[in-house]
């Protein structure tokens, strides 16, 4: 009696679980896309997506969606003021938005001449309207950081970052640090904002927000910062309000390499036999820009069986700076040029056995090497805006470093 009890229990049991498994898939439901783009729910149309081929024109489109060539003329002629339809161009994409219906009559033509704006031609009603709307732009703040795996191109193309971030940070640093001297295993933090365009297309980076890099054992900070709130003007400070902007720039060319330092006695690749060399070589492909490390005036310009063609360039009372063995040089003798300004391009003229700049500095009418002089730096921020700049880093330093675990 015990035992009949027992598989009735049972039998009863997997009936109730069966019975209960049917009515839970009864009572599934499949989602109806709600897509909405344009300002349009695409569930109320028939939608087709294309862009525009070579031969395509409005009339040409709106011709095939079986509307009269007259009407076409019509409908171009009541829109002209908010759309010209003349401006259609090859590649750009554009939806129409068609009846559900067998007539599959065109109600919508939507045309992107950007990834920006959109025109809107709606034919629902019989007064036809057009208009053009832009996208709304949002901003994303990201940090990335850790050991750099290459050069700093390298790292921020492996974290997708646009690739001319890459030269908005040297130049921000170019008073501080040499990038091609940074090494595989330095630890840096970036943290910088992107735009996106109506919350979904990537647009680009807006701006560097904060940034360190380990350079030469030391981390360097960078923040941007505007010390006259009417002006507005950035300049970029370190962790204690110093500022990175220094009287000189530390190389003339950006991501070069040196392959001749500043040496009392070196061996003459040309001339095969040991002098001095006053300046520290950079090689780089022919016709790389070459900037003037300061502000200044040009001093000279010219050619000699040695140097080439070269630009010398005086700062000031103290500092001047030559620039040797140009392919080409593009600035005159007496001219003023600010920091940072392209005065000639690489090349091998005069004793050069391949394509560099030599970079000569003198302090005080003698040549010394740049590389190991002191440089005075830029001017300090002031005192009553030290505490607000401090107060402003707080978690932006605190961002950087906590993904670098310094």
């Amino acid at each position: 009696m015990k035992k009949v009890l027992i598989i009735i229990i049972v039998l009863f049991s997997l009936v109730s679980c069966k019975k209960t498994e049917v009515t839970f898939d009864d009572e599934i439901v499949k989602p109806v896309s709600k897509k909405v783009e344009f300002g349009f729910k695409y569930s109320d149309f028939n939608v087709i997506k294309d862009t525009i081929k070579k031969g395509d024109s409005f009339s040409t489109i709106l011709q095939n969606q079986n509307i009269g060539n007259r009407k076409v003329f019509d409908i171009a002629k009541k829109v002209k003021d908010s759309f010209d339809v003349k401006t259609i161009r090859i590649n750009r994409p554009y939806t129409l938005l068609r009846s559900k219906n067998k007539t599959n009559k065109l109600l919508v033509f939507i045309y992107q001449p950007d990834v920006m704006h959109y025109y809107v031609v709606d034919l629902r009603d019989t007064a036809i309207v057009a208009y053009k709307k832009t996208y709304p732009l949002t901003f994303k703040s990201r940090t990335i950081g850790g050991l750099l795996k290459g050069s700093l191109s390298e790292t921020l193309e492996n974290a997708k970052v646009e690739g001319s971030m890459a030269s908005k940070i040297s130049k921000i640093f170019a008073w501080s640090i040499d990038f091609f001297k940074l090494k595989k295993g330095d630890r840096f933090g970036i943290t910088f904002k992107e735009r996106f365009i109506n919350d979904t297309i990537y647009d680009g980076v807006e701006n560097l927000e904060a940034a360190f890099f380990e350079y030469k054992g030391k981390i360097i900070y960078a923040f941007p910062y505007a010390q006259n709130s009417s002006s507005g003007k950035i300049e970029y400070y370190d962790e204690e309000g110093k500022t990175l902007k220094n009287f000189f720039l530390k190389t003339p060319i950006k991501f070069s390499r040196i392959s001749s330092r500043f040496s009392t006695n070196r061996f003459h690749p040309v001339q095969h036999r040991w002098k001095a060399h006053k300046g520290t070589d950079y090689a780089a492909p022919y016709g790389t820009p070459i900037s003037t490390t300061a502000a200044g005036t040009v001093e000279q310009t010219g050619f000699t069986a040695g140097n080439g063609n070269f630009v010398k360039v005086k700062h000031n009372g103290t500092y001047s700076t030559q620039y040797l063995h140009m392919s080409r040089i593009l600035v005159r003798r007496g001219q003023h040029v600010n920091q940072g300004q392209v005065i000639g391009r690489v090349g091998s003229t005069g004793l050069a056995t391949g394509p560099h700049v030599c970079y000569r500095f003198w302090k005080n009418g003698v040549q010394v090497d740049a590389l190991r002089l002191k440089l005075p730096n830029g001017e300090p921020m002031s005192g009553g805006n030290k505490s607000r700049f401090l107060k402003t880093i707080a978690p932006l330093k605190w961002e950087l470093d906590s993904v670098s675990n310094l």
